[in-house]
């Protein structure tokens, strides 16, 4: 299996184009601001957003699992009656296999958001980013350096010769949103973000590889609903799709907040999703006043869970909501339904 794990890596290393979907986390919705630029400072339960992600797997396939960590933040600025800004910024960090092959990306994303009428809202954002990648290629070894006995490491002249181990590009990103919610208790949400709209070149063999190594556009694409039954019970159905070359990813799902403490104060919160082709993603969490913690488990029901000794990913969100002023601030008109009264 290690020699196996060797090859794929190498394999995926040397690839002239690759065709596979950016970095990305099975909770979409509690990653706003890579989900879509124009998510930053929507909060209708606040004045400013800090969150958390960490994702592992392929952690029984590799000697050292794909791990993927991001932080953000953001926040409404220029409150106005019916508008206002978002700023926020978003670090993104990957690391994969053997070669740690990592990934340090780094935004700065705006939004504008303007009531229309009484119950909808429509947002505008884009984000800049500086991304980086790099790779180690001391740990691995390549099939040309097997010598029919054993991989040779220190035979270097058989290993394929990289232009560099360290590159960087700017990426960009542009996006928009809609809202409806026409009453306190109803509310629905679509967007539709493109990224990589400049189409960086990302390469370690340089320009003189003769093959196009810019990072397909990425188009995604989201639907979210809220729904409070009684004040016990809110229920969030919600779907994400994204496509980028010929690699697509499909998830739709709901989650449930139940009302523990009866004020909104101590939430639980249990889902369960699906990817296609791929996984189920059961949710669970706890909402704890100004603090959400969730947790999702992709259990593998493709092929790869012969591989996988079916362990599949898990990941873990933390996010906190908060208001500068509960008693100067402008009145927030963009509803969504809550537990809390303000």
């Amino acid at each position: 299996m290690r020699v196996i794990c060797f090859v794929m890596l190498a394999g995926f290393i040397l690839m002239g184009e690759v065709r596979a979907q950016d970095l990305h986390f099975s909770q979409f919705m509690n990653s706003p601001l890579v989900t879509n630029p124009a998510n930053t400072g929507f909060m209708p339960e606040g004045d400013y957003r800090l969150g958390i992600n960490y994702r592992n797997q392929w952690s029984s396939v590799m000697s050292m699992p794909y791990k993927t960590m991001s932080a953000f933040a953001d926040a409404q600025v220029v409150q106005r009656e019916n508008s206002w800004m978002g700023v926020g910024g978003v670090i993104l960090r990957d690391v994969a296999g053997s070669g740690n092959l990592t990934s340090t990306k780094v935004y700065g994303s705006v939004a504008y958001h303007q009531l229309i009428g009484y119950g909808s809202l429509l947002s505008m954002g884009f984000n800049v980013g500086w991304a980086n990648k790099r790779i180690n290629t001391t740990n691995l070894t390549f099939p040309s350096q097997w010598n029919g006995e054993f991989f040779d490491s220190h035979n270097i002249g058989q290993a394929p010769q990289l232009d560099r181990t360290n590159i960087s590009y700017l990426d960009l990103q542009a996006g928009m949103n809609y809202a409806y919610f026409p009453d306190d208790n109803t509310y629905f949400n679509v967007g539709f973000s493109t990224m990589h709209l400049n189409r960086p070149r990302e390469t370690f063999f340089g320009e003189k590889s003769g093959i196009d190594n810019r990072i397909p556009v990425r188009h995604t694409a989201f639907i979210n609903g809220s729904f409070k039954l009684n004040d016990q019970w809110i229920v969030n159905p919600n779907s994400y799709f994204s496509l980028q070359a010929k690699s697509y990813e499909w998830l739709i799902g709901m989650n449930a907040h139940y009302n523990i403490s009866g004020d909104g104060t101590n939430v639980l919160i249990g889902g369960l999703y699906y990817r296609s082709s791929d996984a189920f993603i059961p949710m669970v969490g706890l909402g704890h006043k100004d603090y959400v913690f969730t947790f999702t488990y992709d259990a593998t029901v493709s092929t790869m869970r012969n591989y996988n000794n079916t362990r599949g990913a898990y990941e873990l969100s933390i996010i906190k909501t908060g208001i500068f002023d509960h008693y100067q601030g402008t009145p927030r008109e963009a509803r969504c339904p809550t537990f809390r009264l303000y």
